[in-house]
């Protein structure tokens, strides 16, 4: 059964992802990142090609040929064929269809209150089906 962890009170998406994804590749692990809104998987690209001088973090979008080889994929489709199931990390404000698929999801969840009452009923929604939910706020940085 999928591990679910809420990081809630994220003031930037972005750049935390950029850390959750380097702490997670230290640890050799292998990960989707989704997003529905295009235009900021995009900026997540970006800010992955220049987020640290000091870390190489391999990623492509997922449809790339060289996708089942790399450790991080971005993906906009959810319900998409995945290269590997390991962790999901979902910066939308709904549940991802496809996400019984992994061993573990981390929720991001914005200090918006759309996106904290969103977070919110996500929340129920795994509690309700017995997932495994632990919970952290951001810390600033």
């Amino acid at each position: 059964m999928t591990r679910i962890d809420f990081h809630s009170n994220v003031p930037d998406k972005i750049g935390y992802a950029c850390r959750l994804i380097r702490k997670a590749r230290v640890a050799k692990c292998r990960i989707v990142v989704y997003d529905s809104d295009r235009a900021q998987l995009e900026r997540l690209n970006q800010a992955l090609w220049t987020f640290s001088e000091q870390d190489f973090l391999p990623h492509v979008m997922l449809g790339d040929p060289l996708a089942a080889q790399t450790p991080v994929v971005l993906s906009s489709d959810d319900e998409a064929a995945f290269p590997h199931h390991e962790l999901l990390i979902n910066l939308t404000n709904q549940t991802p269809g496809s996400f019984a698929r992994f061993e573990r999801m981390i929720e991001l969840v914005s200090n918006s209150e759309q996106d904290t009452l969103a977070g919110r009923e996500r929340y129920r929604f795994y509690q309700q089906r017995g997932y495994a939910l632990t919970h952290s706020v951001a810390k600033p940085t």
